[in-house]
This record gives C-alpha cells, structure tokens and sequence, in this order.
C-alpha cells in the first residue's frame, strides 16, 4: 500500500500519511468502530491474510534473486517484471541465502520454541557473505541516532491527493490492528481485548511515527503470533521490542547496514507463509461452495488491486449469498382452510409467508400470488414472518392492491405487534378495502372470508331472481 505512495509522491509524503491515517484511526476509536472486524465473515478474513501473506512473499522475489523489482505498482507485475534484469551468476548465491534462511527459520522451532531462529540465520549468512566476499546487496548505511520529531511537509493540494491513499492505510491498518488483537485474544489467556482502545492507541502511534519521520503504525498478525508464542503477557514486551531496535540504531548500525537483503527476503518470505493457516484456509475451501468462492475471490483481488478492496467486495459478496440463502428460506405458499370444509371454500384462497419479507424475495412472491384465480377471497398469513423490511412491506401493498382491482376481496391475518408500524407506513393496511380486513385470529379470518362469500353468493341469488322476473 505504501509503496505506490512513494513512488507517486515520494518518500517524503509517507510521514504525511502517517499523520493523516492516525487521525482516522483515532477518530474511528472514538466513534466506538472496534467491534467493525467482528462483522468481517471469516473466509473474507482468511482470503485477506493469504492474500497479504502473497503480496509479502512476491515482493521479496526480487531480493531473493539479487535485483530491483519492476515499474509495476503491483506485486504480482513487479516480481515477474524483475525476472529480465537478473544477473544470472549471483542468483546462485542470493538463492541459496535464501533457502538457508528459510530452512534454519523452520527447522529451529522444532529445536527449541524460545530460538529465535531469524536472528541465527541473519548472522549465519551475514558472516558467510562477509568471508567469501559474495556479490549480493547489503541493507547498506542506516543512521546512527533517532530522528529528532518535525512537521511533515505538506501543502493543500498534497493534502488533496494523499486523501485517499490515508484512507486506505488507515483502513489496513486498522483492520490489521483489531485482527491482530483477536489473534493474541485466541492463543493467550490475556482475556478480551478492546477494540476501540486498539484503535485510539494505534492511530497515535501513526501520528506520533509520522512526526518522527516513520510510516504508519498497524499491528503485525505474524508478529503477534510470534511475540505471544515467545511468552509476552503484557505491553512490556512491545516495550522490549522498542528498546531493542533503538538499541541498534545506537549500538550496531554498521553490523546491520552490513547484512545482505536476500537474507531478510528469507525471513520476510518465512513470514509470509507462517501467516496463512493452511488448515484453516482448507476448512474454508471445504465448508461450502460459497464460502470458497469468497476466500479465492478476496485472495485474488487482494494480489491484483487492493487490500481495502478486497475486503469490500468480499464482504459484498458475503452478504449477496447470505441474501440468497435468506430469500431461499423464505416460502409462499397456499394452505387448506382449517377444520371442517364448508360449502363456498373453493372460493377462499390461504396463502401463508413464512422467513423473510425484504427486497430479495419481493418479485417471487408476486409472481406467486398474482398467479391466484378462481377465487373472491384472499387471506395473506403473516403470524409466521420471521422478519420485514420495508421493501418487502411495499410489495405486499402492492399485491393487496392488484388483488383488489380484480375485484379480490383481500384479508390480512396476524401481523406481529413488531411490524405493526411498517405495515402502516408500507402501506399493507391502507391498502387494505376496510380496517376490520385486518385480523389477529384464524378463526376470525376464515370467518370473515366466509361472510363475503356468503354476501356474493346471495346477491349473484338476487341478480338472478331479477333476471327471471
């Protein structure tokens, strides 16, 4: 996310940005936004991480082959982009520093949890560089004190344009923060965690970062994981970690500036694949079609364009089946009349709605009942409506009255006391041809649907006795 940032804008307007999206996290803490990951549906959660674990690994692949990486904004584009600019004689050591790193990162938890087995590896390949003179790039000088804290540089029009891309950060951020939260809530026993006071506390450090000249501050899933799996208990450890890396920038700078890029793309490609469960990810694949199609489509759309897009158009899609599903549960259909068949019954027709009545489900239920004839009374079962929305209450109002205008005489029964409100400002009941079509018992409803039959069947007697005369 940062990265096209900087090449459109500079390394310069990332402070900026720092600032700007810590704002917009400190803001969506105060708004009380912590509980939003809560309404993230998990394969759209699982797609993202691999999706973030891909893009990682991909932008390691030009290290990890001892060049630059390509023009293209995306991963993807930038790593296959790489591939024509290698220098085919130092790919053999970049990749074997490479698969050191990765080996000794994987195989050292097996040894003993507590060895940190990065650190090892770093050191391992730093040192065998050095000795054999290896032609691979090195991080190269690094400052030897700490920045003192300035204003960001920014002008309006700047303002204007990094807008968008801070809000974008901050979404990230802010989602990465709270999701890695509720994986250090999962795997200790710190108990909840709060997700405002994440949000509040994040969004300063990424103003306080951009006034020290730094990018914006977001939790690390992988991180976490790790730091939690090593015994952190408390914010100590996130303090430990901060002395430590200030400690480098004091003690040992020239050692750092020292270790060649292929062996952090090691680890940041280790780090990468720890931080897709790829359990979890074939539960997901397996758990239903739908779910599947959400996961591979939030992974993808992660890799091509962008985090934030991904997940929302993973969520969109979410809520597109679980729509489906819902309208899928919703039945129409038509009922016998209770107890003992009188004559004229053929003339009543019972419809009973069951599930949900909401925009997904309207036109299947005109269709259904509009399709009714042959008959003078119609009773719309409502006791058995789970739940209405107000798209669904018009189309109810409008099948009342394209009944009534076919000279349908239309009974309302049971409508719950919840959705008394919208079934008056949806316009079920004006539509009704009187009040008392509006009923609360069945008995009372077959009743009344009877007394209009008996009324038109007297005076079709009456129209005919005229007739005779």
């Amino acid at each position: 996310v940062l990265a096209p940032i900087a090449v459109t804008h500079g390394a310069g307007a990332l402070p900026l940005v720092a600032v700007m999206a810590g704002i917009i996290v400190v803001a969506a803490g105060i708004l009380k936004l912590g509980r939003v990951v809560s309404f993230i549906p998990w394969p759209v959660i699982e797609g993202f991480t691999l999706g973030i674990g891909a893009i990682i690994f991909l932008q390691q692949v030009p290290s990890a082959l001892g060049t630059e990486p390509g023009e293209s904004r995306n991963a993807l584009v930038a790593a296959i982009q790489s591939i024509p600019t290698v220098e085919w004689p130092a790919v053999a050591w970049a990749l074997l520093a490479v698969a050191f790193v990765m080996a000794v990162m994987m195989l050292m938890p097996k040894i003993h949890p507590l060895i940190p087995g990065s650190i090892i590896a770093i050191i391992i390949v730093t040192v065998v560089v050095e000795l054999t003179g290896a032609p691979l790039a090195r991080i190269g000088d690094l400052p030897e004190s700490l920045p003192a804290p300035t204003m960001p540089y920014f002008d309006f029009g700047l303002l204007q344009d990094l807008l968008a891309p801070a809000f974008a950060v901050a979404a990230l951020a802010a989602i990465e923060s709270l999701l890695s939260a509720r994986v250090a809530s999962g795997i200790s026993d710190t108990g909840k965690y709060d997700g405002d006071r994440e949000l509040f506390g994040q969004g300063l450090a990424s103003i306080a970062s951009g006034f020290f000249g730094g990018m914006p501050a977001t939790g690390a899933i992988a991180r976490t994981a790790v730091n939690i799996r090593s015994g952190a208990r408390t914010r100590m450890a996130a303090i430990v970690h901060a002395a430590f890396l200030a400690g480098v920038v004091y003690l040992a700078a020239d050692a750092v500036s020292s270790i060649p890029m292929v062996a952090l793309a090691g680890v940041l490609m280790v780090t990468a694949i720890n931080m897709v469960d790829f359990r979890v990810a074939k539960n997901v694949i397996r758990s239903s079609r739908s779910d599947a199609g959400i996961f591979a489509l939030t992974a993808l759309i992660t890799i091509s364009f962008d985090l934030v897009v991904a997940v929302g158009i993973g969520i969109a899609a979410t809520a597109f089946f679980a729509l489906r599903t819902l309208s899928r549960m919703s039945r129409v259909q038509r009922e016998e009349l209770p107890g003992p068949a009188q004559s004229g019954d053929d003339r009543i027709a019972l419809i009973r709605v069951d599930g949900a009545m909401f925009f997904g489900v309207g036109d299947r239920i005109l269709t259904t009942l509009e399709d009714i004839d042959k008959v003078s009374v119609v009773i719309i079962r409502l006791s058995q409506l789970q739940f209405m929305d107000s798209s669904g209450a018009r189309v109810l109002a409008e099948l009342v009255s394209v009944l009534e205008r076919r000279g349908i005489t239309v009974l309302v029964k049971g409508i719950q006391a919840r959705h008394q409100r919208l079934a008056q400002r949806g316009g079920i009941i004006p539509s009704l041809r009187h009040r008392n079509h509006l009923l609360t018992t069945m008995s009372d409803a077959i009743a009344h649907a009877r007394s209009h039959i008996e009324r038109e069947r007297a005076l079709a007697e009456a129209d005919e006795a005229g007739a005779a005369t």
